[in-house]
């Protein structure tokens, strides 16, 4: 490549939009009086956002001074307004609670406890947010053992069964297969050896 060839010199570079003007093409300050060019801008204020006036150094430094975006608003507003800027000036509900969401709720829909929107009823179709209702509607049972589950069913008991219904179980069984009930007759000594163990069982499990 030849530096020194002429078509260097025939190159020319298009100004930037970002360039500063010159004094001359630059907008006079909109001072009264002042026939500076005006290469500062300054905010024109509250209710005016995004406009600006076109100053000269000294008067935007004595703009800048004065300058005052609360001018005119009370006390109340002011704080306010201080408040509100902490969010960015954007609408907030209570914790909990969704206001978007309350106002796009029909007339009629089931109260639902997930957090969004389901005009369609996908989800309550797919039975989300049933959970909760089926367990306050249907009691948990209680877990035992497989030891605890078959002394039960020696008694003829369920699962549900408490303290009480167990205690009255055990008596009439142990009457009716006592040789004392039954004239001496110890063909049931084995039943009944099955039904004390297994009370016995669901006394040392806690259950009577």
């Amino acid at each position: 490549m030849d530096l020194n060839s002429r078509l260097f010199d025939s190159i020319r570079i298009k100004p930037s939009c970002d360039e500063p003007k010159t004094a001359e093409q630059a907008q006079a300050c909109e001072t009264p009086g002042c026939t500076h060019p005006g290469l500062y801008r300054a905010p024109k204020g509250r209710k005016a956002e995004g406009q600006y006036w076109r100053f000269c150094i000294d008067h935007v430094r004595a703009y800048n001074a004065a300058y005052n975006y609360f001018d005119g608003m009370n006390d109340a507003a002011v704080q306010a307004y201080q408040k509100d800027a902490i969010i960015g000036h954007r609408p907030t509900w209570a914790m909990g609670a969704n206001g978007a969401a309350e106002g796009t709720k029909r007339k009629g829909e089931p109260q639902r406890d997930w957090a969004y929107v389901d005009p369609l009823g996908i989800l309550r179709a797919e039975g989300v947010g049933e959970t909760a209702r089926r367990a306050k509607a249907e009691p948990q049972r209680p877990r035992h053992s497989g030891a605890v589950r078959k002394a039960l069913d020696v008694l003829g008991l369920d699962e549900a069964a408490d303290a009480a219904a167990i205690k009255a179980q055990y008596k009439v069984l142990v009457k009716r297969f006592h040789p004392d009930a039954n004239g001496g007759d110890r063909s049931f000594e084995e039943r009944l050896r099955d039904i004390i163990r297994a009370h016995d069982t669901l006394r040392a499990a806690g259950l009577c």
